[in-house]
Parts: structure tokens; sequence; C-alpha cells
């Protein structure tokens, strides 16, 4: 009887200890921005034919989503890209994220 309770115990400890996929959960495996040397998610005012974006600023949150990324943007009135190395509100060499408009 006691070994019953004690292998209940062990699987139920440790199916709470594996990670869950829940529908609702702040966490996320997106990454906006996966391919190294464009690595940094950046809001963006201005896009010069996608070589030079003008007035850039980290996103205000951390994206969940392509969409929610693109939400994160457009709330300050602008575009998210993924650039290398910006500088001083300008980004050389940037694209645009997969999954956004």
């Amino acid at each position: 009887m006691k070994f019953i309770a004690i292998v209940a115990t062990l699987t139920a400890s440790l199916a709470m200890a594996l990670p869950h996929d829940n529908q609702g959960s702040s966490s996320s495996d997106y990454n906006a921005c996966p391919v190294t040397a464009y690595g940094n998610a950046q809001c963006c005012a201005t896009d010069v034919l996608g070589l030079v974006n003008l007035d850039c600023t980290s996103p205000s949150a951390v994206p969940q989503s392509a969409e929610d990324f693109q939400d994160i943007c457009a709330d300050v009135g602008k575009r998210p890209r993924c650039c290398a190395v910006p500088v001083l509100g300008q980004a050389l060499l940037c694209l645009q994220p997969a999954g956004t408009n």
C-alpha cells in the first residue's frame, strides 16, 4: 500500500516538473530575429531601399509572435525590422521579420 502511495507521489511530482505548452502562457519560443547578423529587433520609422532605417528603437516589450512584434511597433507608429548593429537611432542592413507586413 505504501509502495502505491510513493509511486503516485513520484509520478505526480514528475508530471508537475515537466514543461507544459499552455495556450495563455507568457513564455514563448518566438525569436523575432533569429539570423545572427540581423539579430537586433528594432522598430523603425523610415526604410530607405531596405539598406538604411531611420528613427529606430528597441521594442517596448519582448515580442511573443510576429503579429505581436508588428503590433508593438505599430503602437509607436513604426515597423518591425531585424537589423545589424543599430547605432544612434539608425540601422544599416535591415530585414523585414518573417510573418510581418
